[in-house]
């Protein structure tokens, strides 16, 4: 009865075990198949990108301004626009950022408030950018009689920043030991300089990273910048005037039956792909030397 039973177990065990093999060979499969489907896809929209793009990569794309219809020109205004309103809402949202996110991390964890900010930032963080376009539009350009400007196009490019900026430093503080601030809070150093001097050496690398994933997402968006900065065909300095995007641009001459324009909105929108995949390798450059340095 014993050997009966030893055997029985045997059968049952090895079934498992095959039925087990089965179901991770049809895992492996079904993922690889996903993730075959998602580079072909990449890969197609990738192709296309760089075959129209290329015809209108030159250096005028980098010289001259944006041109009337059926003329050549470049997007000089409009990449100098980007980065203005991109650094300004980089200017903006990290320290506000940085500040709400040592506060949830340090002074927050555990209270209610804290709870209820981190829920209002998660709001913020899944937002769609339109939203934050019109809530910026009703704020800044309605109240000053419909004034676009490249101001309020960077305030409503802060509001995308600011989540993601405290979300990272939250995340990022909340990973020192422990024993780092009660060793130097065991000297009687002050809780603000444990913070500045110890908690922010630490988590640079993190914080330093979030903010230029935030510089990624902003560097594409299009929607708020419609209701804010509107755009403008000439070159312009003035932050309070309306000025032109790359994104912007890109939206208004690829639906524009003008090949011209056709060309330069394939042109900007590889700039744009290449400046997006240059910051995501740095920000992964700085996450693993940090993680080297760790180890």
């Amino acid at each position: 009865m014993a050997i009966a039973s030893f055997d029985t177990r045997d059968r049952a065990a090895d079934a498992l075990y095959r039925r087990r093999k089965l179901v991770n060979a049809g895992a492996i499969v079904l993922a690889t198949g996903a993730a075959l489907f998602g580079l072909f896809f990449l890969g197609w929209i990738l192709w296309t990108l760089f075959s129209k793009a290329m015809v209108g990569i030159d250096w005028a794309l980098f010289t001259q301004d944006t041109p009337p219809p059926m003329q050549e020109g470049g997007l000089r205004n409009a990449f100098f626009g980007s980065a203005v309103m991109c650094v300004l809402a980089i200017a903006i949202g990290t320290p506000l950022g940085i500040a709400a996110g040592t506060w949830l991390a340090e002074y927050g964890a555990g209270r209610k408030l804290g709870t209820v900010v981190r829920f209002v930032n998660d709001i913020l963080l899944s937002a769609p950018s339109i939203v934050l376009g019109l809530f910026v539009y009703t704020l800044i350009v309605a109240q000053s009689g419909g004034n676009f400007s490249a101001f309020a196009g960077a305030i409503s490019l802060a509001f995308i920043v600011l989540p993601v900026v405290v979300r990272t430093t939250d995340e990022m503080l909340r990973l020192v030991p422990a024993q780092m601030r009660e060793a130097a809070l065991s000297l009687g150093v002050p809780q603000w300089k444990v913070i500045v001097q110890v908690l922010y050496r630490s988590a640079s690398a993190g914080i330093i990273t979030g903010v230029l994933l935030a510089l990624a997402r902003i560097s594409g968006e299009t929607a708020p910048l419609l209701f804010t900065a509107f755009g403008n065909q000439y070159w312009s300095t003035d932050i309070f005037q309306p000025m032109a995007s790359v994104p912007v641009v890109m939206y208004q001459f690829a639906g524009s039956p003008y090949e011209s324009w056709q060309n330069i909105a394939w042109a900007g929108a590889l700039v744009l792909a290449l400046f997006v995949l240059f910051v995501s390798l740095v920000a992964r450059a700085l996450l693993l030397r940090k993680r080297i340095t760790h180890d």
